[in-house]
């Protein structure tokens, strides 16, 4: 493996890259066009990269009592000293990336990476693990919004339900390592709560951010807002599933993660065809 890929791979690619897709769309759905896209999918990325890269840093060592070979710093892979490097350039961009949407824009994603990296450190390991995620993901998509030109302040339900989808996507991103974390010593809320209690914490956010994606904008769902409800009505239940039956067999879940990134994705494509956000 070549070390820009092994760096890329030390980033948690896959939420990392669904995450910064998810508000590249809703920013054309929003209205951004040409440079303005590109910024945003830049300013996202870069809160995304940072936490991924800064995570890998702190839990180098834990990663490797863990075992953890599919993680490259604790596989030899890259080393220690990149992955933190690379992390501090990703965090210093965030706001460079931001100010050319102006002040309001800027702060608000500086916000969205100062929480995502609290998570990192101190609060990984506490039972407000969830609140980073709360946070920083209400915060996206007000700045998709206040990045436009005029700066329109962010509907409500926008945020809330940016803030549930966060929620939900915690308890199914730690799903996969709760074995590993508690092992050695992360015991943060979905560690609390157990695997199933997790999976359903995971499945409710994630339908309540759906629910509100569907009738927040002004009441009345369309017929591709009652497709994406239903298809998560019957996504979501098949990731917890298949969840179970791995946690039945002691291999990883990541079903309920994956259904958790599609019904994501989903409500934002909703969201870009509605046209209804500002």
């Amino acid at each position: 493996m070549f070390r820009p890929v092994a760096l890329l791979k030390a980033s948690h690619p896959e939420p990392g890259g669904a995450v910064t897709l998810a508000m590249t769309l809703l920013a054309v759905g929003v209205g951004h066009r040409g440079w303005s896209v590109l910024g945003v999918a830049a300013a996202i990325g870069a809160t995304q990269l940072s936490v991924g890269w800064v995570n890998d840093w702190l839990d180098a060592d834990r990663d490797r009592v863990a075992g953890r070979t599919d993680k490259p710093v604790a596989s030899g892979v890259v080393s220690r000293r990149t992955v933190g490097v690379a992390g501090l350039v990703a965090s210093l961009a965030i706001p460079l990336l931001g100010l050319p949407f102006g002040a309001a824009a800027a702060i608000c994603v500086t916000l969205v990476g100062i929480f995502a990296l609290l998570y990192d450190w101190p609060l990984k390991s506490t039972p407000l693990s969830v609140l980073p995620y709360l946070v920083a993901f209400g915060l996206m998509p007000a700045f998709v919004v206040l990045a436009l030109p005029g700066h329109p302040w962010p509907p409500a339900w926008l945020v809330a339900a940016g803030a549930l989808l966060g929620g939900g996507a915690h308890f199914a991103n730690v799903l996969p390592d709760l074995a590993d974390d508690a092992a050695t010593g992360v015991v943060g809320l979905p560690h609390r709560l157990g695997a199933t209690g997790s999976q359903f914490a995971a499945a409710g956010l994630l339908l309540a951010a759906t629910l509100i994606l569907v009738f927040g904008p002004d009441g009345s769902p369309s017929w591709p807002g009652i497709a994406v409800a239903a298809a998560a009505v019957v996504v979501l239940p098949l990731g917890w599933y298949a969840g179970q039956q791995a946690l039945r067999r002691g291999t990883r879940q990541v079903a309920m993660f994956r259904s958790v990134i599609v019904v994501a994705l989903l409500d934002v494509v909703l969201l870009v065809f509605s046209g209804r956000v500002v």
